[in-house]
């Protein structure tokens, strides 16, 4: 007798469920998904008790006659992909065929749905076909999915808590909105609204919706493009910063996807501006031909493949750098008031190269009426698309700001840390230790980037023994630390001497810098890079050579500080983000003691 059987098909749908349909969000995206290829403008999203009990969709798209709204639960069952040419050019969102027989056999669900003449009401029950009846002629579709996973008790055990999954839905549903900002969507649970757009098709007021008007005013707009992508969006300041990567949100042909090395390079472009465990808001809209993407590799359908990767990552890349680089600004210092006067500006500015308050011309808003509903925001007409050609010109390489410190007075140390600078525009603060880094990190990395025979003889040659595992690795490096001026032998079973040194290592810190460097080498990363490497070591030995905090230091030797950093290609910020400087002007400090007028 044969062992071999073709399997149920409620059985394989639920086989096929457990990929397909992994929570609540997974739900409401296949469901909305399904919406936007159907050309919905309007689609809305009630829950009841975050998506357990009741996930509803109402849209207004093409609708399906009565046919096709039984089909449609059939396994395999797609408008979408006609012929084997299809699969490799795909521009809808959804082309699998499963979602839907996948969610309908661990559901109840009742479909509504018409194309404008008599409608179709559809009920099934665990993949069942319960009625099949006549309904109003609304066009488009209402769908409900009840009880999920009321069949399989084990997938409804390990859903999350509500919250979890309120908040797995929320966010997807904000992504799918600044992905089609021309389509309103309307998200509620329980009958409480969480996201309302207007569906106005401006991706800047979108994004007000989700992360709120002050997140907007410090972002700025971006656009390039060359033969083979189209990059667009907007980028926040690098004083505005998540704890995760969440907020980094990448959207490709208008689908939501997930690319671990789209989020590495949009974070490293901002390497240098804000320390490294932090993250920038992105939204970043990636418009690129069918053939040259793959979405066919997971049921979510939100991994991807690239081809050209490696030119979209230089794309985005220097893209953001150029945006930034004529950014580098004095950090905002909140001042609060007790009585908001609009004639007061809550915020004390940063400061632009001619000590003035600067606009960001990228985004203007009518700020007079923020809170209503229809404020208006649009790009600059001066935001200009960057093309390949100006990628490949020498004006647009990167390089750090070259705007420079105006001149400042030191008068004071408070806490042996933070030097009291004034001039006629008003006070600065300057953070000692941050700023001897940055100069320290610039003198290194010039020094690592051009490197010279220089080098000094130990008057006592410096010994260290190393575990065996760490020995092979520093022994297969042995090279990378003579090019950078160190004479290295190898000593003993596991140990090295080192006999000289590069000139420019910190004297009295000889030591330690060397065991920091040694440390850098053996746990540099896999896919090494000389550049990184240097840029590495530059900033870990310039943190140690640097004044520390609670060291007072002369008013001479604050002014020398004061030169030096101006001199620096980026005198902003320390190595690894941090603000070197801020600065209150006159008027802020009339304003903290009361002294303007009204």
């Amino acid at each position: 007798m044969a062992k071999i059987k073709v399997m149920d098909e409620i059985l394989a749908n639920k086989i096929a469920a457990g990929e397909v349909v992994e929570k609540c969000a997974s739900v409401v995206k296949e469901l909305v998904e399904n919406s936007i290829d159907a050309g919905s403008d309007e689609i809305k999203i009630e829950l009841v008790e975050a998506g357990t009990k009741q996930i509803r969709i109402t849209d207004n798209g093409s609708g399906m006659d009565k046919e096709d709204a039984i089909l449609a639960f059939s396994r395999h069952a797609t408008s979408k992909l006609k012929t084997e040419d299809d699969l490799y050019r795909i521009e809808t969102l959804g082309f699998r065929g499963e979602a839907l027989a996948s969610i309908a056999s661990v559901s109840k669900i009742t479909l509504k749905t018409s194309t404008g003449n008599v409608g179709t009401t559809v009920q099934i029950n665990g993949g069942k076909i319960i009625s099949v009846t006549n309904s109003e002629a609304r066009t488009g579709t209402v769908i409900s999915v009840d009880d999920l996973f009321y069949n399989t008790p084990a997938r409804l055990k390990h859903l999350k808590s509500l919250y979890t999954e309120l908040s797995n839905i929320t966010d997807y549903v904000n992504k799918m909105a600044l992905s089609h900002p021309e389509i309103k969507f309307i998200l509620s649970n329980n009958g409480n609204v969480i996201l309302n757009t207007d569906g106005s098709d401006n991706l800047l007021k979108t994004i007000s919706s989700i992360f709120g008007i002050d997140i907007v005013k410090k972002m700025l707009a971006i656009s390039a493009e060359d033969n083979d992508y189209t990059i667009n969006g907007y980028i926040t300041l690098p004083e505005v910063t998540r704890s995760n990567r969440n907020s980094i949100i990448t959207l490709v042909n208008g689908r939501v996807v997930r690319n671990a090395d789209i989020n590495r390079i949009i974070n490293d472009s901002y390497h240098g501006y804000k320390p490294d465990n932090r993250y920038p808001i992105v939204v970043l809209k990636i418009e690129v031909d069918p053939t040259l993407i793959d979405v066919n590799i997971h049921p979510t359908k939100m991994d991807i493949k690239f081809s050209k990767l490696e030119e979209l990552l230089t794309l985005i890349e220097k893209t953001i750098r150029i945006s930034l680089k004529n950014q580098l600004l004095i950090p905002h210092i909140e001042v609060e008031e007790p009585i908001v006067n609009d004639f007061f500006d809550n915020t004390i500015q940063p400061l632009n190269e001619k000590n003035e308050r600067p606009q960001y011309e990228e985004i203007t808003l009518d700020l007079s009426r923020i809170g209503e509903e229809n404020v208006e925001y649009k790009k600059s007409e001066d935001n200009k698309v960057i093309k390949n050609e100006d990628l490949d010109n020498p004006l647009f390489d990167i390089v750090e700001s070259t705007e420079k410190l105006p001149e400042l007075y030191p008068v004071g140390l408070v806490h042996g840390t933070y030097i009291i600078c004034q001039n006629e525009k008003g006070m600065y603060l300057i953070d000692q230790h941050a700023a001897k880094e940055r100069i320290n990190y610039e003198y290194y990395r010039e020094k690592l980037g051009n490197p010279k025979p220089d080098s000094i003889a130990m008057l006592i040659p410096l010994t260290i023994e190393f575990p065996n595992n760490e020995y092979m690795i520093l022994k297969e490096n042995f090279d990378l630390l003579e090019k950078m001026g160190f004479s290295i032998e190898e000593f003993g079973v596991h140990s090295i001497i080192i006999k000289e040194h590069p000139t420019w290592i910190p004297i009295g810190n000889e030591d330690k810098a060397i065991r920091m460097i040694i440390d850098l080498v053996i746990n540099k990363e896999k896919n090494f890079s000389l550049a990184k490497f240097n840029e590495h070591v530059a900033a870990t030995v310039s943190c140690k050579a640097s004044i520390k905090a609670n060291e007072n230091i002369t008013l001479e030797e604050m002014e020398n500080l004061i030169n030096d950093l101006r001199k620096c290609k980026n005198p902003f910020n320390c190595p690894h983000g941090r603000p070197t400087i801020v600065y209150y002007s006159k008027y802020d400090l009339e304003k903290l003691f009361k002294r303007s007028g009204f």
